[in-house]
């Protein structure tokens, strides 16, 4: 039977290298299997492994190739969990993913915890190979490392484990995740992060703990898990969906996503894969450095980070090596490839040349983008969103409040002037308030128009203000002072001194007067997220940079205030709900797929406000179009496509997801009552911003000429080039895209 697609050529710029120490982890590892049970040893009647399975697999060969450094022993441990994962992927899949059962999966899953424990001694007898043999390998790698790595670790470990119920879910319905969703996902049940710990391991050295949770860190993390997951779909694929029935692969989401055949949905992918390991070598260059300077962080820590980032680069070129040689997965002719402008030449380094030099135009095509091109006036975009609209009463009077506000924080006499009132009147913040949340106080529709003004303007206000030069120090030290206006305890070190400081310290004010101390913390973390992306857009900006589209996505996010939605959400709800509720998977599905609704509404509403007339490469059109290199129509359909996928997951999670969360967390009638009230609020919030792009004076042709004139020339003065906006620009996001875009829905139930 033929492959279902030609293996396309792969970004591969490291050489892999071989641990030498290969055949005593073979020789190891096998007996250790043994030893646990994995061989030839029947499960509820089915032998999962023989001997020849282990051997064909050879994982040991995976290892010295990720790991080629590792010292024997090291490479011994980390081959038995690498024998121990593989085996507890095919464990579950034929005792619960060929026959699903939800029931005795879930019962399955949950007793393995306890053979993690972060604290003190393993103190449950394991009851099959996989408890055996994570107990064994838990008490062989923990005692050398600190609580914070055992606790990443475990959690990494546990998301490995627990998602596999989403996959098992998932074929059972018989759905198909949409591409946002399944990188989501796909990071969590594909190992990726857990194997990102052991590279910690081997290299001896833990990265840092003050920066262990930082972007760059996490986008090293992410970039290298996506990469490794989306290649091993590409290997798999003809396993995993030919022959188990898998639906958890990326080429398949691609393929029915896109509307594309099957070798077209590859190619894709590995544009994808490419794209994350370009965003890898990005980060660890220009994102990096300046991390561990503010940081202050010593040279053993620095020395930590290098191994960390050469471990990862290790890991990407050994995995790949594996793929191409393990039995396990469909590589013939995986090794085929070569690069016209090469020939024939086969010496040192000539496979990792052609590597970079057949990738060079996906990676040129990111920072060649035209600032202030011409886009052709288009229809007004397909929301496909099934919820209504309700206005408050109260929205005539706080949008006067509003334009009132904004001029007495100084925003109309700031120099550069960047709004004026008649702006602010025609973008009307209380109209999107309004629509936010109906049932709003008269108070907290001002407070939440108030956030959307201060958010917007900020947004707008740093690539105005610090687009125009190079350099990065003034718009982080301005950031550092608006941190610094907001907080925890007691009164802020420093008082306002710009109309923009003045905003956001009377917000703060007026916002966490009646939140305690750890909803104070909170909050401040959300805003701080959003401020920290303004200057991640800020960089792409100077840099003329089309962002990575996974990177993208989940910036935008941040710039679009989630956090601070989520921690005035969880404030409004009080005790009703247990915290740990929130942490869950179907939560944060609910609360991303709204949020990821609400701003690609403005991204398609504003594109070209934001690509015409502002230079912005910010926008998922723009940055869709960069990525599949395809005309303007194709990109405005593949937004809507995915705007529309992410109304059907949000739906499901409520009709689907909400339910069985329900039953198995055992919640009580009050918190049942609050998550589904907080399932309303977000179909108000959703249909709320579609209103409010319809019907302010901002984003249609004829808003553009009244506020920058025509042909595309800014009212005010000339353009400035890629690096900002031209004088009287217009904030880079709506209003719904500002700073707590859903405060008034939730501090209406707050105050």
């Amino acid at each position: 039977m033929p492959q279902p697609f030609q293996l396309p050529e792969f970004y591969m710029p490291y050489p892999a290298r071989l641990n030498p120490n290969l055949e005593q982890a073979r020789a190891h590892s096998k007996a250790w299997a043994r030893s646990m049970d994995m061989i030839d040893v029947p499960q509820h009647g089915t032998v999962v492994w023989d001997e020849s399975d282990l051997d064909s697999h050879d994982y040991a060969l995976l290892c010295s190739y990720t790991h080629p450094d590792a010292t024997a022993a090291d490479l011994d441990l980390v081959t038995d969990w690498y024998v121990w994962v593989f085996y507890f992927d095919d464990h579950f899949l034929e005792l619960y993913k060929r026959n699903p059962d939800m029931a005795g999966a879930k019962a399955y899953l949950d007793r393995l915890p306890l053979f993690m424990p972060v604290d003190g001694p393993i103190t449950e007898e394991p009851t099959n190979p996989v408890e055996k043999g994570l107990a064994d390998l838990w008490a062989r790698t923990t005692p050398v490392h600190t609580a914070d790595w055992r606790r990443r670790f475990a959690d990494n470990t546990k998301h490995l484990l627990d998602e596999s119920l989403w996959e098992l879910a998932n074929i059972s319905e018989g759905r198909l995740s949409n591409p946002i969703e399944y990188v989501e996902m796909r990071r969590k049940v594909g190992g990726a992060p857990w194997s990102a710990n052991l590279v910690e391991h081997v290299t001896g050295m833990e990265v840092p703990a003050a920066i262990a949770l930082s972007r760059p860190l996490g986008v090293l993390r992410d970039t290298f898990s996506d990469a490794v997951h989306l290649r091993n779909d590409l290997f798999s694929y003809e396993r995993e969906v030919q022959d188990e029935g898998e639906l958890s692969n990326g080429v398949l989401v691609l393929e029915r996503f896109l509307d594309v055949d099957t070798q077209s949905a590859a190619e894709a992918v590995n544009d994808l894969l490419t794209s994350r390991l370009h965003q890898f070598e990005h980060t660890a260059l220009v994102e990096v450095p300046p991390l561990l300077d503010e940081h202050g962080v010593d040279p053993l820590g620095r020395l930590a980070v290098l191994a960390y980032v050469k471990g990862l680069q290790d890991w990407q070129s050994g995995g790949h090596e594996w793929h191409m040689r393990s039995s396990r997965y469909m590589n013939k002719g995986a090794a085929t490839s070569g690069h016209p402008l090469l020939g024939g030449p086969t010496g040192l380094g000539t496979s990792e040349l052609r590597s970079i030099l057949r990738t060079l135009p996906q990676r040129a095509r990111s920072f060649t983008h035209r600032p202030f091109a011409e886009v052709p006036p288009r229809g007004r975009p397909n929301t496909r969103l099934p919820y209504r609209v309700e206005l408050s009463p109260h929205w005539r009077s706080a949008l006067e409040h509003n334009v009132e506000w904004v001029g007495r924080m100084g925003v109309y006499d700031d120099s550069p002037a960047v709004w004026t009132a008649r702006k602010v009147r025609d973008y009307d913040f209380a109209l999107c308030s309004a629509g936010l949340d109906p049932d709003a106080t008269a108070e907290a529709l001002n407070l939440s128009a108030d956030w959307l003004a201060f958010g917007t303007y900020g947004d707008d206000y740093y690539p105005y203000v610090f687009g125009r030069t190079p350099g990065m120090a003034a718009p982080k030290a301005l950031t550092e002072r608006l941190k610094q206006l907001m907080p925890v305890e007691g009164p802020a070190p420093i008082s306002p001194a710009s109309p923009l400081e003045l905003m956001l310290a009377d917000l703060w004010a007026r916002t966490t007067e009646p939140m305690d101390v750890d909803a104070k913390a909170t909050m401040r973390t959300a805003v701080s997220r959003m401020l920290d992306a303004w200057l991640w857009e800020l960089q792409n900006q100077q840099l003329n940079r089309v962002p990575d589209p996974v990177d993208y996505v989940e910036m935008r996010r941040d710039t679009f205030g989630s956090d601070l939605t989520k921690s005035l959400a969880r404030f409004a709800h009080g005790d009703r709900v247990p915290p740990e509720v929130y942490r869950t998977r179907t939560l944060q599905n609910l609360e991303n797929s709204a949020a990821d609704y609400g701003w690609m509404v403005n991204d398609l509403y504003s594109h070209r406000k934001e690509v015409q007339y502002e230079g912005e490469v910010h926008n998922l059109v723009v940055v869709v179009q960069n990525f599949l290199d395809c005309d303007l129509d194709r990109a405005f359909e593949v937004v809507e496509r995915l705007q529309e996928a992410r109304v059907r997951q949000f739906q499901h999670v409520l009709d689907v997801e909400m339910p069985q969360m329900f039953e198995d967390l055992g919640l009580d009638d009050v918190a049942r009552r609050a998550l589904l009230d907080y399932g309303d609020e977000l179909k108000d919030w959703m249909a709320g911003i579609v209103n409010w792009h319809e019907n302010c004076v901002r984003y249609h042709d004829e808003d553009l000429v009244r506020h920058f004139g025509t042909a595309g020339s800014p009212v005010a003065g000339p353009a400035v080039g890629a690096a900002g906006p031209g004088p009287g620009a217009l904030p880079a996001l709506g209003g719904p895209s500002g700073l707590g875009t859903s405060a008034a829905r939730v501090l209406a139930k707050a105050r």
